[in-house]
Order: structure tokens, then C-alpha cells, then sequence
């Protein structure tokens, strides 16, 4: 897979270094991934979401980052072979929702 906005998970994992080493093995596995639905990116992570409804009426997978004290979003394009990382976020940040209406 390639992942797009890569600066998110960098940025992110500056504020918050107790997230880098599990962020940036996020990366690497997503990096090195073959997914061609949800049911693969639930073989390597079995508690990511792939069906969160945003505002824009798309969906985006949510992924429990840190043993779920962070939350990363972000869009997989099976398709085309692509992960585009939107937002890192506290899992305090996300349970207030207003995530959903960036996106």
C-alpha cells in the first residue's frame, strides 16, 4: 500500500512520543500490506473500523493506535493500493465526534 500524508502521523507522534513507536509500525506494516478489503485490514488489525459514515457521506477506518489511547482516520483506497492518513487524534478527541465533520 502507499500512505499519503505521512506528516500526520510525524506531526502527531512529536506531541505525543509515546505513540511513535506503534505509529511508526503502523507504517511499516501498511507499507509492506497487500489489502484488497476490509476483512484484510482486519487480519493485521482486528479492531479497525472500516465503516465510519463521515459528513461528506463517505467512510473512512478508524484504527486504535496505543492500545486504543489514540484513534488514527484514515481513507483506503483498495483499489488503488493507497491509505491516505486524515487525522491522529486522542481518543478523547474522537469520542466528541467533530472529527466527522471535517471529512
Amino acid at each position: 500500500m502507499r500512505v499519503v500524508n505521512e506528516e500526520v502521523v510525524g506531526r502527531f507522534a512529536r506531541k505525543y512520543p509515546d505513540s511513535r513507536g506503534w505509529l511508526e509500525n503502523w507504517l511499516r506494516t501498511v507499507r509492506d500490506a497487500d489489502w484488497h478489503s476490509i476483512v484484510d485490514v482486519q487480519s493485521t488489525y482486528p479492531a479497525a473500523d472500516g465503516g465510519v459514515r463521515v459528513a461528506s457521506g463517505g467512510r473512512v477506518t478508524i484504527f486504535d493506535v496505543s492500545g486504543n489511547k489514540y484513534r488514527l482516520v484514515a481513507v483506503v483506497v483498495f483499489v488503488g493500493q493507497t491509505v491516505v492518513v486524515l487525522d491522529v487524534m486522542t481518543h478523547a478527541e474522537y469520542s466528541r465526534g467533530r472529527w466527522k465533520l471535517r471529512y
